[in-house]
């Protein structure tokens, strides 16, 4: 196996023998110089193919702990699910509990509801949410709300993949296409379509719509965390919940206030990144 590039000193971008690209983990990995030949297997601990390396510079924002973790808990995942799951939950998931993380520290007093619908629906992603949120209080020190749980849960519900294309409601790439144009019109500039932080945000967007679809939006009672982030940026709040109106009237839908908090961090994202 050729290891082609570091992420950090325990993971890296490997090439194996039939030329396919994979995320590899395993101690001391990323310290020799690169490209070089890892001739002993047994060091890799676990192995991600098929992710898209449009998020891999997001892999390099994640704090190196979290990551590992996220990956503890994305191997147990596949193991556990009879159905195949995206190769991206890996970088989504991480990417929630870094913001989970961050989010609980800013937020120390806030009570978050466990959702026993989500149980009922969905019993083996549920044990892998309380999985997941056990794990990281153990290996990273932080004890999240009973709350992570179910939004944990959502990550490998929504992580699952289709067996067959979908055929019913607006296509969904045209329909972020037509989100990401409303948000240039908004704020009077042009989105790099193409850039990082573009495909995050389409990320969330595919998944925020399958949830709509599934009838499974967070709802975690998150309207003082949202209102002190609508206070500190109004326009960004402003866009999101726009942004929300517009997909229900597409979609006949409702969409919660957890989902506008998370519309407004991906739209603060692209802002802050794109040159108006």
């Amino acid at each position: 196996m050729k290891v082609i590039k570091k992420i950090n000193n325990n993971v890296a971008i490997c090439m194996d023998s039939n030329n396919k690209e994979l995320i590899a983990f395993g101690k001391g990995i990323g310290f020799p110089p690169m490209p070089y030949e890892l001739s002993d297997l047994s060091s890799i601990s676990m192995t991600f193919y098929r992710i898209d390396n449009r998020f891999y510079h997001l892999i390099e924002e994640i704090p190196e702990n979290i990551f590992e973790v996220t990956a503890l808990i994305a191997d147990k995942a596949r193991k556990t699910l009879t159905s195949p799951l995206n190769p991206n939950l890996l970088i989504s998931l991480a990417d929630h509990i870094n913001f989970a993380t961050i989010r609980l520290k800013k937020y120390k007093k806030m009570q978050m509801v466990f959702s026993y619908d989500v149980e009922q629906l969905y019993p083996k992603e549920t044990e892998l949410g309380r999985y997941a949120v056990d794990l990281i209080q153990k290996r990273l020190f932080v004890k999240f709300p009973e709350s992570e749980i179910t939004n944990i849960a959502m990550h490998f519900v929504n992580a699952k993949e289709e067996e067959e294309p979908e055929t019913e409601g607006p296509d969904t790439e045209a329909l972020i296409w037509e989100v990401a144009d409303k948000i240039e019109d908004f704020f009077s500039l042009t989105i790099d379509r193409t850039s990082f932080n573009y495909n995050r945000f389409a990320m969330h967007m595919r998944y925020y719509l399958k949830r709509i679809k599934d009838e499974a939006q967070f709802m975690n009672d998150n309207t003082a965390i949202l209102t002190a982030m609508k206070e500190n940026n109004e326009k960004i709040y402003d866009c999101a919940f726009m942004i929300g109106n517009y997909i229900d009237e597409k979609l006949a839908s409702t969409t919660t206030e957890d989902e506008i908090l998370y519309l407004m961090m991906h739209i603060n994202r692209i802002i802050k990144n794109t040159i108006i």
